[in-house]
């Protein structure tokens, strides 16, 4: 198999694409990629010296489970190197990054604003949530020492060094875009999330935006894949659905924490600067959803969209 050119321009990395890339080579070189980025973050995470390498461990094997479910109807891979076991690492990972995120918050940006009792009934919680995250990384530690992993990275290693594929693979890549990022939109465009206004007020509201907010992170991580097939209207729109993503990430990191806080604190605690903190952030991060919502709602805007990704060669030339 061959790889594809790496060079960097005006210090960005990007690849070179020949006319005749193949589905199954652009695959292989995706694959490749996500799987070496999590082995080059192993040894950080175990040294457990800086929560960054963790979290680009986790994205690595959330993109690589992407990968998987993009070019699944071009590669064959073996049982042990299977999405399944991917999403059985990343839940692992995730636990802890979740803590490392849900104290930061906690220690770093509401500690600093609250005063007396108040920061003494966080720092309870705060200790409750540092035991909680020795816990969660030794099930990390325990994890990459067990034969299910060294299995897992042994079926890539076995599969890089003699991939298999499936007849679609020969097909050139450029062809099928428009095939495997349509549905994505699709899926995307029709989901209900895009129905809730900003001033919700019910759970089952709170929980279609955290629904939607995975699906952002779903056609992200799959269009990324693919920007160096566009130009810059793809690339903007990638960027635009990041910052959505991240929008909504923060929503859900201020619902997390109102649990914990439930979960964790006595019934007669009293925070209301630390509840009031955490409601300006909700308002702060929704401030323009209400815009945003009915852009994707408006039918020019969708037609545009659907537009872009049936003529990557053309966006490319703008």
């Amino acid at each position: 198999m061959k790889k594809l050119k790496e060079k960097k321009e005006k210090g960005v990395q990007s690849i070179s694409l020949p006319p005749s890339l193949t589905f199954g080579e652009y695959a292989y070189s995706t694959i490749e990629k996500q799987y070496r980025s999590i082995l080059k973050q192993e040894p950080k995470v175990l040294a457990d010296e800086d929560p960054e390498h963790l979290h680009q461990m986790r994205v690595g094997t959330r993109r690589l489970r992407t990968a998987l479910q993009v070019f699944a109807v071009a590669i064959d891979l073996p049982e042990s190197a299977s999405q399944k076991r991917i999403g059985a690492l990343a839940r692992i990972l995730g636990g802890l990054r979740d803590l490392d995120v849900q104290t930061a918050d906690l220690r770093e940006t509401y500690r600093p604003q609250l005063e007396g009792s108040e920061k003494d009934q966080l720092d309870e919680v705060i200790k409750i949530l540092t035991k909680k995250r020795r816990q969660a990384y030794a099930e990390v530690e325990k994890t990459f020492g067990q034969s299910r992993y060294r299995e897992l990275k042994n079926a890539y290693e076995n599969w890089l060094e003699s991939p298999r594929y499936t007849p679609l693979a020969t097909l050139p890549i450029r062809t099928l875009l428009p095939d495997l990022l349509s549905p994505l939109l699709s899926e995307l465009l029709l989901h209900p999330g895009w129905l809730v206004p900003a001033d919700y007020s019910s759970m089952e509201d709170g929980e279609t935006l955290h629904d939607l907010r995975k699906a952002f992170k779903h056609v992200r991580y799959q269009t990324e894949f693919f920007t160096s097939f566009y130009g810059k209207s793809f690339q903007e729109w990638v960027a635009d659905i990041k910052l959505l993503q991240e929008k909504l990430g923060k929503l859900q990191d201020n619902q997390v924490l109102q649990q914990l806080l439930a979960e964790h604190l006595p019934r007669q605690a009293d925070l209301p600067t630390l509840q009031s903190r955490i409601q300006q952030t909700q308002s702060d991060v929704l401030s323009d959803w209400d815009e945003v919502r009915q852009r994707y709602l408006e039918p020019e805007f969708r037609y545009q969209l659907y537009q872009m990704l049936l003529n990557p060669d053309e966006n490319n030339k703008n």
